[in-house]
């Protein structure tokens, strides 16, 4: 018996929209988006009056969130607080002026309060309550990433979403005392769980050298969230290998001056240059390459897709560990000897101005440095 023969959707029929139930959810919050995929200071992004928070906000939806996550911008004015919150999509948080405290609580249980300052970073539990509030005499902002995106159009239903009555006590219980203390446990070379960080800009790191010459690294799991968070520095005179991965890794550079390229396979690479304050969130599959051009160590955070220590459908571990395994096995990265030369003549040309030397000359034989050591 022939197979039936396959029936094709007439084009001129009418077809139901798509619905983006994210999509529609932002755009009726009436505050600025700020979409591409580089923000050159979070500090002065134009905020308006959220009715949600009650405070004044805008969102930072960039071009390599995909759909897999968010960012939004929150200011308060001096003595302000937040509307109270609770929503069912997890939330990573980093202070980038002011001080303050949040409460956080379950229904019926004891409310938690803690303080933090400039650099702090922490994240709020799942579909758990919480308020911040400004502390102090001048206006707090802070940038947060959530993955609100992906559950908001998971279950297209935001009653849920900002409504569900379900407490998660397995990620924050309503007797957890020093939840948000600030101590953490560190695992194996560099993985850390912890809930609260007191300063990112300052808490110590360990070697990382298989991303580049002096680079050192902390990776968290906070607050027992699918999202996580790692920091990175890299000493003045280097930069980073270039490598590729999934959507949604937001980077915020918090000290040192450089820049960034960024480029889809077989085409030219753009360029952004950063200072504390800018973000850059390298679109899906995009490699990308940072780089200190200025005269101090360069730090970042990175605010992302999966845990190191929950499994999430984001990716499996063999694709973790693609991002530092060579292109010639088959992974993701351009180690320094692969890449094209003139990545590494511009890099020299430009801390040669910013009073720097090149601290990557072993890698290059061709180096100005290594000419001059020859003779």
């Amino acid at each position: 018996m022939a197979d039936a023969p396959e029936k094709l959707i007439d084009p001129n029929s009418s077809v139901p929209p798509r619905v983006d139930t994210y999509s529609d959810w932002q755009k009726a919050q009436g505050i600025p988006v700020n979409r591409g995929f580089f923000v050159e200071d979070i500090n002065t992004l134009e905020v308006k009056p959220w009715a949600l928070k009650g405070v004044n906000g805008c969102f930072v939806h960039l071009d390599g969130c995909g759909t897999v996550n968010d960012a939004y911008v929150l200011e308060l004015p001096p003595g302000a607080k937040t509307a109270p919150q609770k929503h069912m999509y997890e939330e990573l948080v980093y202070v980038t002026k002011g001080h303050g405290a949040t409460t956080v609580w379950q229904d019926g249980g004891h409310k938690h309060t803690f303080e933090w300052g400039e650099g702090s970073v922490f994240a709020i539990p799942l579909n758990a309550n919480y308020q911040h509030f400004n502390t102090s005499g001048s206006p707090t902002r802070y940038f947060a990433m959530t993955n609100a995106s992906f559950m908001m159009n998971l279950f297209h239903n935001n009653d849920f979403i900002f409504n569900c009555p379900y407490a998660f006590e397995d990620r924050f219980s309503r007797d957890a005392a020093d939840y948000f203390k600030g101590e953490g446990e560190v695992f194996g070379r560099f993985f850390m769980t912890t809930n609260f960080i007191p300063d990112i800009r300052t808490i110590g790191l360990r070697d990382y050298s298989e991303r580049g010459k002096g680079s050192s690294n902390m990776k968290f799991d906070l607050a027992k969230s699918t999202m996580t968070a790692h920091v990175s520095e890299f000493p003045v005179g280097t930069y980073k290998k270039a490598h590729r991965h999934g959507p949604g890794a937001h980077v915020i550079i918090l000290s040192g001056q450089g820049y960034s390229t960024l480029w889809k396979d077989g085409e030219e690479p753009k360029t952004v240059h950063w200072k504390p304050g800018s973000v850059v969130v390298p679109p899906d599959k995009w490699f990308h390459q940072h780089f200190n051009s200025g005269a101090t160590p360069a730090r970042y955070l990175a605010f992302r897709w999966n845990s190191w220590r929950f499994k999430s459908v984001m990716k499996n571990e063999e694709q973790s560990a693609e991002t530092y395994t060579s292109v010639k096995l088959g992974g993701s990265q351009i180690e320094f000897e692969d890449e094209d030369p003139a990545v590494h003549a511009n890099f020299v040309s430009l801390i040669e101005k910013a009073g720097a030397s090149c601290g990557m000359c072993d890698y290059f034989p061709q180096c100005t440095k290594n000419k001059v050591a020859a003779e």
